[in-house]
């Protein structure tokens, strides 16, 4: 309610005027038509329907909403008779799971057998599944799309008609809808408590931005990939400020604000440290190993050509993965440190997260949503390299889209979401070496002539989404040889990894040159 007052009273003198009351109605449309989107999508099929004996992910998050509900606290991480780690076991931090009880209260509510403890195992039904869908919109309409919002409005530069544009592209991402929608999860939770952290910290409120980011933590692990640059910019701003005197101040201030919402958060299994040990194995599975499936990192798309697997022992992989993400996600940290200024802030959130999903230890195809929120909040100043970038991510996740029958949504999104955004953010005409951001310390590429770098940037752009597009046709259409069985998800990930790699490398570059001037766009409050 603070955040909301505050960013009201920012609007006076002109709050009822006839532009802002356009500019909000324009805002109402698209959050209606992202709603909408949401829901068409959630009319298809989900991962794992009809398909014994795990099911797959809906089933995962039914079930958690049946262990939570049926069983103490203490026994939610333990394996017991009532609770089969091995069958969809929490694996998530205690947010997730008091979301999960709470999901649950209200079900039982509606029918008892959708949470009833081993009976309910494999539920499907039309009104569950309703009912399913409705929670994830909720969450959404509750907590992330209010902050896209928000930060379209107020921490981005330009015209009402650029931030309207900058919004919908943001809602109408096709990889987060799917994911969310089609496959079935709760991603929309951990990445808007994410996004209220980036808002919070714009505005200048420290320790809202570090409860919100906390939050984000203790609902989904893998927000890790945005932790360095949370702590850096925030310590950076604390040894700016002077560590005798005010910086002292934030720096506790900040402190006891993690601690305090970390604490309430565990506090059901603080009494038994072998409770929190249990916890942390659980949401750090390494002896799972270093790969998930056909994922678009470093390693998987390297064993293609190296067997690591057989060449690397498991603590080997371990230590190698952990030692190439500290190395390529240190440098835009360190940076923001020395630096700690809102625009290297956005940047040391797209290369620490790529580096993470580049690098690091076991790797879900869907973590590339990690690095397409801080991709988003780039989409003002850099349309060409995010709307590219968007694109690649969901393409990326193509053969979990194909598992989960998801073919039309994403033909559909795929599809729509280039032409929109490019028609919207006019991203082909920004693609000049000003506009990339590549220009403004010296030319970094002297022996490619300025005039040429717009129209290979465009080139790039047209061959790539016509690779993905037919990569994306084959592996509907065709058979892959008996002898190569994943010869389509292998061609698929390592497209996308080639894509990553280059806008890690690019946003690492920006990062290390001299922030660009503020565009002479019109500003419309």
């Amino acid at each position: 309610m603070k955040l909301f007052l505050s960013l009201v009273s920012k609007t006076k003198p002109p709050f009822l005027s006839l532009r802002v009351m356009q500019t909000w109605s324009l805002v109402s449309i698209s959050v209606l038509l992202a709603v909408l989107v949401r829901w068409g999508v959630s009319l298809n099929s989900y991962s794992g329907a009809g398909k014994p004996p795990m099911f797959g992910d809906y089933e995962a998050q039914r079930h958690w909403q049946e262990v939570t509900y049926n069983l103490p606290v203490q026994q939610w991480y333990f394996n017991t008779s009532d609770n089969d780690l091995n069958y969809w076991g929490l694996d998530y931090p205690p947010l997730t799971a008091y979301h999960s009880w709470l999901c649950a209260y209200v079900a039982n509510i509606l029918n008892p057998d959708w949470v009833e403890l081993h009976r309910s195992r494999g539920y499907e039904s039309p009104a569950h599944k309703l009912f399913m869908r409705t929670t994830v919109l909720v969450t959404d309409v509750l907590i992330y799309i209010p902050a896209v919002v928000l930060y379209c409005l107020y921490l981005t530069d330009g015209s009402a008609k650029r931030r309207v544009s900058i919004l919908l592209s943001m809602l109408l991402y096709p990889g987060l809808i799917l994911i969310d929608y089609g496959h079935f999860q709760y991603n929309g939770v951990s990445l808007g408590f994410a996004l209220w952290g980036v808002l919070a910290l714009g505005l200048g409120w420290n320790s809202l931005g570090s409860l919100a980011f906390s939050l984000a933590l203790n609902y989904k692990q893998m927000e890790l990939y945005h932790a360095l640059p949370f702590f850096c910019y925030l310590l950076g701003k604390c040894i700016k400020a002077g560590l005798i005197g005010r910086g002292f101040v934030l720096l506790v201030k900040i402190t006891a604000t993690v601690l305090v919402t970390f604490g309430l958060c565990w506090l059901p299994f603080l009494p038994d440290p072998s409770q929190v040990l249990q916890v942390v194995r659980r949401i750090f599975p390494v002896a799972r190993g270093l790969f998930e499936d056909k994922v678009a990192n470093t390693w998987c798309s390297l064993n293609a050509l190296i067997k690591i697997r057989s060449i690397l022992t498991s603590d080997s992989q371990l230590y190698l993965s952990l030692a190439f993400t500290l190395l390529a996600a240190l440098p835009s940290s360190i940076r923001l440190l020395m630096k700690p200024t809102f625009w290297n802030f956005k940047l040391a959130l797209v290369n620490s997260s790529l580096a993470f999903f580049l690098f690091s230890y076991q790797v879900h195809e869907k973590s590339i949503l990690l690095a397409a929120l801080p991709v988003c909040l780039l989409l003002n100043e850099f349309p060409l390299m995010c709307v590219w970038f968007l694109q690649a991510s969901t393409f990326s996740m193509l053969p979990l889209f194909l598992k989960d029958g998801l073919l039309v949504p994403y033909t559909v999104t795929f599809l729509g979401f280039p032409f929109l955004t490019v028609y919207l953010l006019s991203a082909l005409e920004d693609c000049s070496e000003d506009e990339l951001k590549l220009g403004t310390s010296g030319k970094l590429f002297p022996w490619i002539p300025k005039i040429y770098l717009a129209c290979i940037m465009k080139w790039k752009f047209y061959i790539s989404m016509a690779l993905m597009a037919v990569l994306s046709v084959l592996s509907v259409v065709m058979d892959p040889p008996p002898h190569l069985p994943d010869l389509f998800p292998v061609l698929v990930s390592t497209t996308a990894f080639m894509h990553f790699l280059g806008v890690f490398l690019h946003f690492s570059i920006v990062q290390f040159m001299e922030p660009p001037r503020k565009k002479s766009r019109k500003k419309n409050n």
